[in-house]
């Protein structure tokens, strides 16, 4: 019994590793969608910026990548507000590498619909958590 709780606990500990941000274009460098000042969003495969708790759309997709920067992750849409990862991460070519320098800044959440205020992206966003 005791294990069928450490699983889960392991699985949530990992996604919210640190180590994962450079694994992504920009990836120490992404925007917080919740603030009007400038800000990062720290855990950016997470629903809550300061990472822990369930994986938002982003963090899904870098996990069923294998948690490896590929063309079809850089090219999908997780959000679904109209910009590829890549071009929110700053790699709109899809040519980046672990190590490199991304092509551009990062300009948006790729886990976070934007603008966050919009009908559609507030059905999109219902599980994102600003603090």
């Amino acid at each position: 019994m005791r294990s069928l709780f450490l699983v889960p606990l392991l699985f949530v500990s990992a996604l919210a590793h640190a180590g994962f941000r450079l694994m992504i274009p920009n990836g120490i460098n992404v925007p917080n969608p919740c603030t009007n000042v400038f800000g990062l969003w720290n855990a950016v495969g997470h629903n809550i910026e300061i990472g822990g708790g369930a994986a938002n759309v982003f963090g899904a997709d870098f996990v069923t990548a294998n948690t490896k920067w590929t063309k079809d992750l850089c090219q999908k849409d997780s959000d679904m507000d109209g910009k590829t990862n890549g071009e929110e991460l700053g790699d709109p070519n899809c040519v980046w590498t672990a190590g490199a320098t991304p092509a551009g800044d990062a300009t948006g959440h790729p886990g976070i619909c934007e603008p966050m205020s919009s009908a559609n992206c507030m059905k999109i966003n219902v599980n994102i958590t600003c603090i």
